[in-house]
Formats: C-alpha cells, structure tokens, sequence
C-alpha cells in the first residue's frame, strides 16, 4: 500500500517541479477559489494539472490549465492539511482556468476565469464553448485596440488640465 502513495506522491512532485512560477500561483489561486465556494466542506488536493498552455505577448502572460482535484478526509478547515488522506471514489472535480499576468516583476493578474465542477459537466458542449470564449476574452486583456485612420478622417483628443 505504501508503495502506490510513494509512486503518486512523487508523480505530484515531479508535476509541480515542472510547472512554471505563475502555472504553480494559477494552482494556488484556483485551490482557494474551489475551497471559498460554500457547498465545498471537505479538504481537495491537486491530483493532476493538464493542458498547461502559457503565452507571453508584449501585453502579458497566459495561463490556461485544467486541474484536477482529489476530495480529501479533513475538512476545509482542518488546520494540518500536510496529513490529510485522499478519499478514493469521492469527488474528483475539475476547475479551468484561465489567467491574464501583466509583465511586471511581480506579475499582477489583468484577468482571471475560473470554472470548477465536476470532470463530466466541464465536457458539456455548451460550457466547453463558453469556456473558450472566456478564455479567449481573458487572453485578449491588456491588448491595445490598433485604430486605423483612413486620409479624410480627423481624430481628436481632450487633453488633461495642465
């Protein structure tokens, strides 16, 4: 038995050694905002983070990632969540999320879309697609809008009070 909690442990180890600095903050935030929801009582881990896409463009950074979550035996508010055992055919949510970083050197989040449910009800046609339209939104923030002028137009602008 110790064995296959050595193997899962470490497989999670080598996962988080691979994730990116603002892919292992997108786990973090995601866990809090699965864990604030009030029909949540119970403790969830990370079990697995897939389809981890991550873009720089001169407005930012993107995170998208699928995150997989395992319901624990403590409950959420348990304070020594480090010993807390996973409960196998319980819930296993999964949350998408999709993040927005400016490029500053702490990366502050332009804007974030996070849906948590469980692994069958994000494979629904009609969420799948809102999703990617979040997603593409989120990814979007912080671009400039190009304006295009054509000869004949005139473009005025208000300036400050000096």
């Amino acid at each position: 038995m110790r064995f296959p909690l050595a193997l899962c442990l470490g497989l999670v180890a080598l996962a988080t050694a691979s994730q990116s600095p603002l892919q292992r903050r997108v786990v973090k935030e995601v866990l809090e905002y699965f864990h604030s929801r009030s029909n949540v009582q119970f403790f969830f881990k990370e079990q697995a983070v897939e389809g981890a896409v991550e873009r720089e463009d001169p407005s930012g950074t993107f995170v998208q990632l699928r995150v997989s979550l395992v319901q624990t035996a403590c409950g959420k508010r348990a304070p020594r969540r480090q010993n807390c055992r996973t409960l196998e055919n319980r819930r296993k949510p999964t949350c998408l999320a999709c993040y927005k970083f400016d490029s500053s050197d702490v990366p502050k989040v332009l804007d974030k879309y996070q849906n948590c449910g469980p692994s069958h009800h994000l494979a629904v046609k009609e969420i799948k697609h809102r999703d990617e339209a979040e997603c593409r939104a989120v990814e979007e923030a912080g671009k400039s809008v190009d304006v295009l002028y054509l000869p004949g137009m005139y473009a005025f602008s208000k300036g400050l009070p000096a």
